[in-house]
C-alpha cells in the first residue's frame, strides 16, 4: 500500500526535527481524492491538485505546472494506474522520492470488478467480450518502466486545456477493459476508510501534526455519514426506476445506495462504443422502461442526445468528478449529494 518505505522513513524523520517545519507538499490526483486530502490537512497545509475535474482522468496529461507539483510532492495520494494510466507514468518518473498512496491497491478498499456488458448485470453483445471478475486481491499490478510524459515547459505553462476535457477518453484505449473498476471513490465507505489511511499517511510524514489529521479525519467521516443520510433521503422515492448512464462509472454508488441501472453507453474507461452495444442498448431502454439518460459534463454530449432523442428520454447530467465544485474539504460531500439531486430530478 505504501510505496517506498524508506522514503516515507526519511520523511517521516525530518519533518520531526521541528514543530513549527513546513507541512509536507502533498499531491492528489483527481478532486475527490483532493478533497478527502484537504479535509485531514485543513489548518495544517493544502494539497495540490493535479487533475481537473473539467478533464478525465482516463487519459490526461499533465500541464508543466502540474507536473512540476508531482515533483516537488512529498506524499502522493492517488486512485490508481487503473484510473489514469498515464499519470501513472508520471508517478514513476516525476515522483521517484515521494511516498506513494495508492488507494485501489490499500486493502481497506472495497473494490468491484468492470462490468463487461452493455446491459448492466447481463449477457455481453456481439462485439463486446467475457472476462473473469478480479477480485481485489487478484488485482496486483507489476511494476513497470514508466516514461516521462509531463509537456516540456517552453514558457506557456498553465496554456488551455478545456479543450481536452472531451478529446481525453480517445485515448482510454491504454485502459485495460478487466480487472478492478477504478470508480472506487463514490462508495461513501471508500472515502471513510481512506481519511484514516490519508491521515495516518500524514501522521508518519508529520508527526508533530499526528493530532489534527486524526481529528479532521473523524470530522470528514461524520460529514460523510450526513452527506449519506440526506442521499438516502433524496433516492428513496425513485430507487425502483431505471436509468442510462454515459460510461460505466457508477457502480460504486449504484450498489451502495441500491439503484438500478439499465445499461451504460460506453465501458468504465469511457471508451467510445460500437454500433453493436448501441443497438443493444437501444433493446434494453424500450424493454426495460428505461425514464432518464444521465450524461456528463467531462465528455460529448451528442451520443447521449441521440440515445435519449430517439426514445423520447429526459436528461440530466451527472458529475462523478464535480466539475462546477470549488475543489477544498467539503468538495467530497457536496459532489455525492450533488449525484443525487440530479439522479433523483431525472427519474
Amino acid at each position: 500500500m505504501f510505496k517506498r518505505l524508506l522514503a516515507a522513513a526519511a520523511l517521516g524523520a525530518a519533518s520531526s526535527h521541528a514543530a513549527l517545519a513546513e507541512p509536507p507538499r502533498v499531491a492528489a490526483d483527481i478532486a475527490p481524492v483532493h478533497s478527502l486530502v484537504a479535509q485531514v490537512m485543513q489548518g495544517v497545509g493544502t494539497p495540490s491538485l493535479l487533475m481537473p475535474a473539467g478533464a478525465s482522468p482516463h487519459a490526461y496529461a499533465l500541464r508543466p505546472s502540474e507536473a512540476r507539483a508531482l515533483s516537488e510532492a512529498e506524499l502522493v495520494v492517488w486512485i490508481g494506474e487503473d484510473l489514469s494510466p498515464q499519470l501513472g507514468r508520471a508517478v514513476g518518473t516525476l515522483a521517484e522520492g515521494a511516498v506513494v498512496l495508492e488507494l485501489l491497491e490499500a486493502e481497506e478498499t472495497r473494490t468491484l470488478p468492470f462490468r463487461q456488458t452493455v446491459l448492466l448485470g447481463g449477457k455481453p453483445v456481439d462485439g463486446e467480450h467475457d472476462h473473469d471478475a478480479h477480485g481485489h486481491d487478484d488485482h496486483a499490478h507489476e511494476d513497470h518502466g514508466h516514461e516521462e510524459h509531463a509537456h516540456e515547459d517552453h514558457g506557456h505553462d498553465d496554456h488551455a486545456h478545456d479543450e481536452q476535457a472531451h478529446d481525453d477518453h480517445a485515448g482510454a484505449h491504454d485502459h485495460a477493459h478487466d480487472g478492478t473498476d477504478p470508480h472506487a471513490w463514490l462508495d461513501p465507505e471508500n472515502a471513510k476508510a481512506w481519511l484514516g489511511l490519508i491521515a495516518d499517511a500524514l501522521a508518519d510524514a508529520d508527526p508533530a501534526n499526528a493530532e489534527a489529521y486524526a481529528a479532521n479525519a473523524d470530522a470528514g467521516r461524520e460529514a460523510i455519514d450526513a452527506a449519506v443520510s440526506d442521499i438516502e433521503k433524496t433516492l428513496a422515492p425513485v430507487r425502483d426506476r431505471t436509468f442510462v448512464v454515459f460510461h460505466d462509472a457508477y457502480q460504486y454508488f449504484e450498489d451502495r445506495f441500491d439503484l438500478n441501472a439499465a445499461g451504460a453507453i460506453a465501458l468504465a474507461d469511457a471508451t467510445d462504443p460500437g454500433p453493436a452495444r448501441l443497438s443493444a442498448l437501444r433493446r434494453s431502454i424500450a424493454e426495460r422502461g428505461v425514464s432518464c439518460v444521465l450524461a456528463e459534463p467531462q465528455f460529448d454530449p451528442g451520443l447521449v442526445a441521440a440515445v435519449a432523442s430517439e426514445s423520447e428520454l429526459d436528461t440530466a447530467v451527472i458529475d462523478p468528478l464535480g466539475v462546477a465544485l470549488e475543489p477544498g474539504p467539503a468538495f467530497y460531500a457536496a459532489l455525492l449529494r450533488g449525484m443525487a439531486a440530479s439522479m433523483a430530478e431525472c427519474l
